[in-house]
């Protein structure tokens, strides 16, 4: 059995959950802004109460690595850092556009095998982080910075899309004489987007070096629109 806490502070959500072997056995979680520093810690507490479990019952933390919020980010993993350090437990880095794909397949199961899956998150003006996935969450286009045009996370133009995530609403204008472009405005990502991740990473006893991990900024600080 794997229990893993989870720590999802790289974009406007800040959350986290625990789960025993892939189920969430408890989820605290906030959508008001720049709340990251006030409620993280507390969120872990909580959450280790409501699971019913000793803090040292845990076997690993799984962490949103990033890109997204510098500040966040900063947040997330210092907290997952800081207890893997007191606790001695391996630390496992999730990449956040996966975990938010994840997410949105949880929510929204029934979306068709052959849609392509665009997870983006807010960079500035018209600028996002995004890569582009399939169903079984590979890479049809790597994770990178973008300043959105008609030919942005475009590679298959024939190919159905979602857009999501905090960046999707700047995709409106650009892609609005694409067909096959859905663009989900309302979407909300959770710790829930970690679980399946991280637990396939602590199976496969894929861990960080503690000494050495630091959260994927993709970009510059000057260069990252501060959210949190």
């Amino acid at each position: 059995m794997a229990i893993i806490l989870h720590i999802e502070t790289a974009v406007d959500v800040c959350s986290v959950a625990i789960a025993n072997e892939g189920k969430i056995i408890s989820l605290k979680e906030s959508y008001e802004p720049r709340v990251h520093a006030a409620m993280t810690a507390v969120f872990v507490k909580e959450a280790i109460e409501e699971a019913g479990i000793a803090i040292s019952d845990l076997d690993a933390v799984a962490v949103s690595k990033g890109p997204g919020s510098y500040t966040g980010l900063r947040i997330g993993v210092a907290t997952a850092k800081g207890l893997c350090f007191s606790l001695d437990k391996p630390l496992i880095a999730v990449d956040t556009l996966k975990a938010m794909a994840t997410t949105y397949l949880l929510d929204h199961p029934l979306v068709p095998i052959d849609n392509l899956l665009v997870p983006l998150i807010d960079a500035r003006r018209m600028e996002v982080y995004g890569c582009v996935l399939d169903h079984q969450l590979n890479y049809i286009e790597e994770t990178k910075a973008e300043i959105l045009l008609e030919n942005s996370f475009m590679i298959y133009p024939n190919q159905s899309r979602i857009f999501f995530g905090d960046g999707a609403a700047k995709t409106a204008t650009v892609f609005k004489d694409y067909l096959n472009v859905k663009i989900v405005t309302d979407f909300k990502h959770s710790s829930r987007g970690l679980v399946t991740l991280a637990l396939q990473s602590f199976k496969n006893n894929q861990f960080e070096n503690l000494a050495y991990f630091e959260p994927y900024y993709l970009k510059e600080f000057l260069d990252n629109k501060p959210k949190s």
